[in-house]
């Protein structure tokens, strides 16, 4: 029965992807047969080849559990969701194997673990096994400089073919938003497939973008000067959100981060019945023995940024923000100021963008005030968070944010955009009070800093430590039981 449907569901996904690319050829189906009897022949393949692999010394047969995450050295919020993920479902399942599809092909298994442990403070319980994959470089967006989303998604497929060439597990999960490789595990490999979705590849608002003609990071300035361009890019962005929504009901469970995210991928995927939400696991406890006293070993303040140098962090605001505070300082007589930019360099152009960053500090003349501290160890950032005063974060529609909840933890004022999950579950009241500020411009975070630094440090204080208060929720022990609760389905 179980392979009857997933025949019949292979059959329908594999007519409408051939319409959308060959529709002159679909009337014949000569070629849409032959592909179909193709990949159901590799199903059968695979099948074999899994029980092969899945087999112990004492002859018994051990589900494999797998995680597509090419970029699991990062070191970034999404990274630990995927350590403890793992390290929850090794308490549960002891006896499974556990496989990671990685293209961090330059580092070793055990070099990556250490990483995750001097980053996040978690070592696994049991061994993991590591898939390197070679073609990483198909998800890179500097490959594809037009049709950026269509591209990356498309070559997602093919690094999750060669994931699934070289291991066919019982259970799939993707943990880094590659939405079409689900299709590919469910029917070609005959697996039970999960998504933790971070953030969708595309969303309503990602629409508005495009038709109110806003330049953003994702919309270059021509393209908002041409009306035709505009609604081209608008029915391609629509295309698009048909072909990621059909893939993505492939699931079989759906977690997503929090609410913002929740709204999107209901919209787009419609598995209302197997989605819930499942916030991201914040070291919390870890961050409760910072005093929440202000320590006065210098006479200024420490401003922090905590996130992966990505362009949609937008890092170039918070330097323009801080540079305009600092004028402002001298006509206000402000303490001495310092900000400082924490982040995860994943590749090369990460690392421009961080040498871009160096540039605009140098042109707008606060070079000596801004410092960048990449891929720093966990107790170096928990250093940096007891000093500071405020935590700066820009990002439009952040997904949800595990930076700001860390700042919260350990006693720092955080200053986040006010749109996406920092809006609608982080920076909310507790009991009454207020746990932080939002902002949405240039000036307004100029503004808000300065009126941050200008409060008596009681009122500071009283803001901290409800701050702390509310963030228990997100703690790791909280997430191991929502998450352990929604991929339940998958092992039964």
């Amino acid at each position: 029965m179980a392979a009857a449907e997933g025949g019949w569901c292979l059959w329908k996904l594999l007519r409408f992807f051939y319409s959308l690319f060959f529709p002159g050829l679909i009337v014949s189906g000569t070629l849409f047969v032959c592909l179909v009897i193709f990949l159901w022949g590799i199903r059968l393949l695979l099948q074999r080849k899994k029980k092969s692999m899945t087999t112990s010394k004492n002859g018994k047969n051990q589900m494999v559990i797998a995680f597509f995450h090419p970029y699991c050295n990062a070191g970034g919020g999404g990274e630990r969701v995927l350590w403890c993920a793992l390290r929850a479902l090794q308490k549960k399942y002891p006896d499974a194997v556990y496989v990671v599809y990685t293209g961090d092909v330059n580092i070793s298994g055990d070099q990556i673990l250490e990483g995750a442990f001097r980053r996040f403070n978690i070592r696994l319980i049991y061994p993991v096994k590591f898939v390197f994959l070679r073609k990483r470089y198909l998800v890179e967006d500097s490959l594809y400089p037009h049709f950026t989303l269509l591209g990356q998604s498309l070559g997602s497929m093919f690094l999750g073919w060669e994931a699934l060439m070289q291991c066919v597990p019982d259970v799939y999960i993707d943990s880094m938003g590659y939405a079409f490789t689900l299709p590919l595990f469910k029917y070609v490999g005959g697996c039970r497939v999960g998504s933790y979705v971070h953030y969708p590849t595309i969303s309503t608002d990602m629409f508005s973008v495009v038709k109110n003609q806003n330049v953003g990071f994702n919309n270059a300035a021509f393209i908002t000067r041409n009306p035709f361009l505009s609604k081209a890019k608008l029915i391609y962005y629509y295309l698009f959100a048909f072909m990621y929504g059909l893939a993505g009901s492939c699931s079989d469970v759906v977690m997503v981060n929090s609410s913002w995210t929740l709204a999107h991928i209901l919209s787009l995927w419609k598995v209302g019945n197997c989605t819930s939400i499942v916030y991201p696991p914040c070291d919390v406890q870890t961050f409760l023995d910072i005093s929440l006293q202000e320590k006065k070993t210098t006479p200024g303040h420490v401003l922090v940024s905590v996130g992966q140098f990505r362009p949609e962090k937008n890092h170039p605001l918070q330097i323009k923000a801080f540079a305009k505070l600092l004028n402002k300082k001298g006509a206000e007589s402000l303490p001495s100021l310092k900000l400082i930019l924490i982040g995860g360099c994943r590749n090369k152009d990460d690392e421009l963008r961080v040498n871009q960053l160096r540039k605009l500090s140098e042109d707008l003349g606060v070079q000596d005030d801004v410092e960048f501290k990449i891929n720093i160890p966990f107790e170096e950032l928990k250093k940096y968070l007891s000093e500071a005063t405020i935590g700066l974060h820009t990002m439009w529609n952040e997904h949800f944010g595990i930076g700001i909840v860390e700042c919260m933890a350990a006693g720092t004022i955080i200053l986040a955009h006010k749109s996406g999950g920092p809006k609608l579950d982080i920076v909310v009241p507790y009991e009454g009070d207020v746990t932080g500020f939002l902002a949405d411009s240039e000036e307004a975070y100029t503004e808000t800093m300065a009126q941050i630094l200008s409060m008596p440090a009681e009122r500071r204080l009283q803001i901290r430590k409800s701050a702390r208060a509310s963030v228990r929720r997100f703690s790791d022990q909280e997430f191991e039981v929502t998450f352990l609760l929604s991929v339940e389905r998958l092992f039964k």
